[in-house]
């Protein structure tokens, strides 16, 4: 089959190699891809920064949405030709890609396969942290950062659905904009504004109930700061740096809860529990057209370099999806 691979000059090109199609167990599928997406994750794995987990393909890609074309013996409740999307450790850069039967979704019948490929990596990594580990509840105040991006875009919708009030971080006026009319109830443009003293003249009585942060390095003081009594922030990335010093007093008299937490490690085990919930409390929302993957743009396979590139430079509003058929 074909699939993407860096190369080992320094830019680290993406280019298109053949390589054996991946063997599948009696528990697992064989889908073929049609669509995969682009995360943050994959430019750094792309670098060499972040290798995939034990046992999981090297080849890039978190998620894809294909159909079924082969199937295990175990297999009973799926079968061939179905349409599915589903997370994954990796291989998603690949025209097939292995799959256990458990961590498969059905594509609503209105989604296409790109919409559906948007939506594993963005809204499972939504879910799990707003609910699961934020513990987020109707009618508390959650702030976001990086609002535009696809887990901004999808933590937007869950947590407005969920009954929460929305405040978002975004870089630029227009950014804020789409993630007003996505049904975030605030915005701070953060290259124009300091977000904590936003924050706190936006929010009545001071401070947030939880904080969903990707960034880290300096944010954190100003974060903790934020955060009203027994307030919860839950770290998800570290695009502005593994270090920072905070002040422990805070935490203590506040009974601040400080989460870190990432998907992809997770074992097999605990990643299926996650999708049953997924399938159960997400899912009929997307089938209901309640909430939808918002995509900023599509790329072929053979351009992920592009898109890559679009992506590192903060032009996207949503998930940037690669089409790999037709």
């Amino acid at each position: 089959m074909k699939a993407l691979r860096a190369g080992a000059d320094p830019a680290r090109t993406l280019a298109v190699a053949e390589v054996p199609t991946p063997a599948f167990n009696a528990d697992s599928v064989l889908i073929e891809i049609h669509a995969t997406a682009v995360n943050r994750a994959d430019l750094l794995q792309r670098r060499g920064l972040y290798p995939p987990p034990p046992g999981e393909s090297d080849i890039i890609g978190l998620e894809a949405a294909g159909v079924i074309v082969a199937k295990g013996t175990d297999v009973k409740s799926w079968q061939i030709g179905e349409r599915v999307f589903c997370l994954l450790g990796g291989g998603g850069y690949a025209e097939y890609v292995a799959v256990h039967q458990d961590m498969l979704l059905p594509i609503p019948a209105h989604l296409s396969f790109e919409q559906a490929a948007a939506i594993p990596e963005a809204f499972y990594t939504a879910f799990v942290n707003l609910f699961r580990e934020g513990d987020l509840k109707a009618g508390e105040l959650v702030l976001i950062h990086a609002g535009a991006s696809g887990v901004g875009t999808a933590a937007i919708q869950l947590a407005q659905h969920a009954g929460a009030t929305v405040l978002v971080t975004a870089g630029s006026d227009e950014k804020i904009r789409r993630c007003l009319e996505l049904g975030a109830n605030g915005g701070i443009n953060y290259k124009t504004e300091d977000f904590a003293a936003r924050v706190t003249a936006l929010a009545q009585p001071p401070g947030v109930d939880m904080i969903l942060d990707c960034v880290g390095g300096e944010y954190l003081h100003k974060n903790l700061a934020l955060l009203r009594q027994q307030g919860r922030l839950v770290l998800i990335g570290l695009l502005g740096g593994a270090k920072s010093e905070i002040d422990l007093t805070l935490v203590l008299r506040r009974r601040l809860r400080l989460i870190g937490s990432v998907l992809r490690s997770r074992a097999l085990a605990e990643k299926i529990a996650l999708t049953a919930a997924f399938k159960e409390k997400i899912l009929p929302l997307f089938v209901k057209q309640q909430i939808h993957p918002v995509i900023d743009s599509v790329f072929p396979l053979a351009a992920a370099g592009e898109a890559h590139d679009h992506i590192a430079a903060n032009k996207n509003f949503g998930k940037v999806v690669l089409q790999v058929r037709r």
